[in-house]
This record gives C-alpha cells, structure tokens and sequence, in this order.
C-alpha cells in the first residue's frame, strides 16, 4: 500500500457506552495481508463498531459491527453453553493429538491417581501440580518444590474461566520440562494420565500447549515483546533480500548446540552458530567462545533458521514457522502440541539427529531456492492456522472435556488444596449479561 497506512478506529455502538481501547499499527506481514490488533481495558454492553480505513475509505468489508457484549480480558462473564462458545470460537470438531494422547486412556481412575502420583512423580521430580476445577473455580495444590511455573498454568486456567463454564474435573499437570510417565498401555500397572508441556515418543503424558506460547498470547500487547502475533509483523527483509547463511543462537543446553559452533566456525559461509550463554558446559567457553545475544526479529535477516532441541523441544520452533525463513529442524524424540499437524519437506526440511546432514541441507537450500522459499512459505501458513490465539483456548478446553468423560468418579478439592482467586478487577468495569447464581449458592 505505500507509505499511507491503514486506520483503525474502534468504537463502543453505542454513544452512551465509553471504554479504553488499545491500538497500536498494523502488522504488515510482507505478503499483502496486515494484521489488526486490539487490547480492551474495559467492557461494552451493546457491542463494537471496528473501521478499517486506507486514505480516510473503508476497506474490505468495514465497518465491522460486533452486535454482542465484548468483553475484556479481566472480566469473568463465563458462557454457560460450552457448545455455543466452542462454536463463537471455531474450535475444530478434533484434535488429532488429544485423541492420540487418551488412548491409553479409557477410563481414569482419580483414586489410583491420588494414591500413586504424589508418591511416583512429586518426590522425584518434584514439579507435579495437582488442579481440581468445581463449578468454575480452580483449586490447586503443588506436589514438590520446583513448582513455581505453575504461574503459567493458573494464569490460562482462569483466562478459559472467565470465558466458558469449564467442566468439573480434577487432573495432574507437570510444570517440569521433560515428560514423565514412561510405562506403556499394555504394562502392570498401567500408565497414569499426566499433563505436560512437551511429549516424547517413548513418553504417554497428554500435551498441553506450551506454558511459553499460552503466556505469549494471554500477554499480548501488554508485557512480552515476543508474542506470536508481533513475530508476524517483523519477518525481516524480503526473500531475496536476506542473509543466504544459516543461524543458530542459544544456550549451552545441548551438546548438539555445542557442535553447532564448531561447524560454523569450519563453515562460516553456510552458518552462523553461537552460544549465549553456558550453564551445561562451562569449560567449552573459553574453546567455542560467547556470542552476544541477538534481538529476535534480527533472527529473519537470515534466510534459514537452525531448531536443535534444548533439555526438550526448543520452545523457539513456533516462532521461527511463523517468519519468513527456512527452518533446518533437528529430528527429536520430543514434540509440542501441535507438530502432528506438520510434514517435513512440506513445513520445514528435517536435519538428522547428530546434525551430519546439516551443511548438506543448507547447500541444497541455497542451490534449490524456489523449493526452500515455498516450504518457508508453506511453514508458515499452517502455523499462522495452527498457532492463533483462539486455537489455544479450544485446545485446552478439548483435553479438560475429554478429561471429565473419561474420569470414572467425581472430582473433588483435596486436602491442602486452595482457591486459585480470579484477579481483582478495580480497574476496568465489568458488568456480565450472563451473570446466574453458581450452582453451590442456588
């Protein structure tokens, strides 16, 4: 479009109805199609008008007019329906990876779990956190001292609280970085249905999206610079226009990343591999040297982006999809939610485990460039689709549904459980239409 920019302008329906609403510039995501963000710090009633204008005319098909009561992030007005909100927000009918995860799981027995989790995986582990979720109120108790990423897990469960009736139902989540239960469908005794961020191919624990893309959306355009949708929006120079190298930045997680510099310093043509920081491997430093941290939009100057695992998945994955480059990822054991829905050679081109096809991946990169480009480009459009805001939400729902159907008893707060509170609301006025009176108080 040149230098004008495009306007947004969002306003309450109704004159009488004043509210704060954030609006920063457009995305421009480089491929004809802009992003339009919002942040609301108080609530309408009678709904929203949001104009989209390019030199002062409409485009598209603004005016949007959102008829409906639009709240905002902090005000607790659950829709009582699940089908009605799951449908309000295009939820997909399946996700292949839940239905994946619960077939080793049938039924589930809450009584095995209270007896055998704490004793099997609190003590030596250490990160269990134990959620009982009662007519819409969260309850909680924390299994073991490393605990505290449990933040990232209440902060999610409220967010869904406020929005939707969330089922009753009572589970164990691991705020630790690797999976944890390891026995198979067919051992004795079987296999007990743990949550976790990451998944391993010899590991049955059900995957979550990460706490680090669920924190990264629940803040957008308020306390993250990193978030999945500003990535979009800062995808470096054009195709043609970057950097024909390789890059890789990181900590010293994992010996293959250590590999990595020494391939770069005997390639520097075809890469540009450093580490930030040691904490593994603190005698190499002196040998492969430091490098200085790089601001992450910089990542996409370079035309292909190297993914080796850290302890488990590297959690950077999503966002170097979601830019325009080429991304080399390591094969791994490990996966996050959403990697069932990608192919290699389609999404991202595959690089072997101890990385000795890596140079000979980034050559055929550089001398196959329309193949490179379209699967950079491919990449990135599913994980525009997968990795949006409200898939998060659907997905979550998702487990804690198909969780309830399969627990074979009620649920119930257990002994040294407490309220995860909702966060006061002082700022922002919130009145909910949908407001009935919990079950409990009827």
């Amino acid at each position: 479009p040149g230098r004008t920019q495009f306007k947004l302008v969002i306003k309450a329906l109704s004159p009488k109805e004043v509210t704060r609403i954030y609006t920063p510039r457009p995305l421009d995501r480089n491929d004809g199609t802009f992003l339009m963000r919002y942040r609301m710090y108080g609530s309408v009633t009678k709904g929203l008008k949001i104009e989209i204008l390019y030199d002062d005319q409409h485009v598209a098909q603004s005016p949007y007019i959102l008829k409906e009561p639009v709240y905002h992030e902090y005000c607790d007005c659950p829709e009582e329906d699940p089908e009605v909100w799951q449908d309000m927000m295009s939820c997909p009918s399946q996700e292949p990876q839940i239905t994946e995860d619960f077939i080793s799981f049938p039924t589930i027995d809450l009584q095995r779990m209270l007896k055998e989790i704490p004793a099997k995986f609190s003590q030596t582990r250490g990160a269990i956190v134990h959620y009982t979720i009662l007519n819409n109120r969260i309850y909680r108790r924390s299994l073991g001292k490393y605990t505290d990423f449990k933040m990232f897990s209440d902060e999610m469960l409220l967010s869904l609280a406020r929005k939707v009736r969330l089922p009753d139902v009572e589970f164990y989540l691991n705020v630790g970085d690797w999976p944890v239960e390891h026995r198979k469908a067919n051992d004795t005794p079987g296999p007990l249905p743990v949550i976790s961020w990451c998944g391993s191919v010899d590991s049955r624990d059900i995957v979550l999206p990460t706490y680090d893309v669920t924190h990264s959306t629940l803040e957008t355009l308020r306390g993250v610079t990193n978030d999945l949708l500003s990535i979009q929006g800062n995808t470096g120079p054009f195709w043609e226009n970057k950097t024909e190298r390789a890059l890789f930045r990181g900590r010293d997680s994992r010996e293959e990343r250590l590999h990595l510099v020494k391939l770069s310093k005997e390639n520097p043509e075809l890469l540009d591999a450093g580490i930030t920081g040691y904490f593994f491997f603190r005698e190499k430093e002196k040998e492969l040297g430091k490098a200085q941290l790089m601001g992450f939009f910089d990542f996409f100057k370079y035309k292909y982006q190297v993914n080796v695992d850290g302890t488990v998945a590297a959690y950077r994955f999503p966002y170097l999809l979601l830019g325009d480059s080429l991304v080399l990822k390591q094969d791994s054991q490990y996966y996050e939610h959403f990697y069932i829905g990608l192919k290699p050679w389609k999404h991202y081109v595959p690089v072997k485990r101890n990385l000795e096809d890596l140079l000979e991946k980034i050559k055929w990169a550089k001398e196959n460039d329309e193949e490179a480009r379209k699967i950079a480009k491919e990449g990135q459009l599913m994980a525009r689709e997968l990795l949006q805001p409200h898939r998060f939400y659907c997905y979550y729902y998702k487990v804690l549904q198909v969780m309830k159907h399969s627990q074979a008893s009620k649920p119930e707060i257990r002994d040294g459980m407490e309220l995860v509170p909702q966060p006061d609301d002082r700022d922002s006025v919130c009145s909910c239409h949908r407001k009935k009176p919990l079950r409990e108080d009827l």
